[in-house]
């Protein structure tokens, strides 16, 4: 019934196939495509789209296009687990709240709300200031802004999950099966974890969804705004960071990567709108 309700939207198939096609080209062309990301030639500096460079070249000859799905890879890899971060973390607080009610969820939601009035992007950008040289020191360059930009992105993005598993546990643990569940012995954690959870898969699902877009979009702003991963490791934000000084002369140098950004998060929205309306 779900797989049915879920190919009748249009838009929701094509945000699949989308998805599909850049996952499957960021994962399998290098195979075939085998430029390498890091060859700097300057002769061949800011050549325009063509057989040998089908995506051009940028200021340093660098191949625009084996930087591109390599970056993608980086980039996808964020979202998904600066996702599974802020779900985790939405899904406890919002399943504690909505179980357990008065106090705690008074709490619960008063901090949730303190989250929601953060300005995000400014908090992002001091916190990574601020510990992306301890976190480097710890972890290395590249290792250490992964955890870091995961993390951050996760902590400030897990509120509105919190807010939807709230409502579903409201609602469902007053059902007569929970009744019956816990008229038969069952403790709390049993009938959150084994008789309501699954029963809000759904709507964490349609959550994590939108979350992976919102991840890329600021990861890509963090890389942009030169704070994310290191120069020679190519995201399609840094792509574009690079490209800022090229705009007229090279267009095409952010023209690429913007389109990767803007297929990738539109499809996976469209998914998630799919998988909204599917559960309905």
């Amino acid at each position: 019934m779900f797989w049915r309700k879920f190919s009748q939207d249009k838009m929701a198939i094509a945000g699949l196939l989308t998805l599909i096609l850049i996952i499957v080209s960021i994962l399998f062309v290098p195979i075939i495509y085998q430029t390498p990301i890091d060859k700097i030639d300057f002769s061949q500096s800011t050549l325009p789209p063509s057989w040998q460079h089908p995506f051009g070249t940028n200021d340093l000859g660098q191949d625009q296009l084996a930087r591109a799905l390599f970056g993608g890879r980086i980039s996808l890899t964020v979202g998904i687990a600066a996702m599974i971060v802020a779900i985790v973390i939405g899904t406890i607080i919002g399943a504690i709240a909505g179980y357990y009610g008065g106090t705690m969820d008074n709490i619960l939601m008063r901090l949730t709300d303190i989250f929601l009035s953060l300005p995000q992007l400014p908090v992002l950008l001091l916190v990574v200031y601020l510990f992306r040289d301890t976190v480097k020191s710890i972890f290395g360059a590249e290792l250490g802004i992964f955890f870091l930009v995961v993390l951050v992105i996760g902590f400030l993005n897990w509120m509105s999950v919190a807010r939807l598993v709230r409502g579903s546990f409201l609602q469902l643990k007053e059902r007569e099966f929970i009744s019956a569940a816990k008229s038969l012995g069952a403790n709390s954690g049993r009938i959150i974890i084994v008789h309501i959870l699954p029963n809000v898969i759904n709507v964490i699902i349609v959550a994590a969804t939108l979350s992976v877009g919102n991840a890329i979009i600021v990861e890509s702003t963090l890389s942009f705004l030169g704070l994310g991963f290191p120069p020679d490791i190519p995201t399609w934000g840094r792509m574009l960071y690079d490209a800022q000084n090229y705009l007229t002369s090279a267009p095409y140098m952010a023209i690429f990567p913007g389109l990767a950004i803007f297929f990738t998060v539109l499809s996976i929205n469209y998914i998630g709108d799919g998988f909204k309306e599917s559960n309905r």
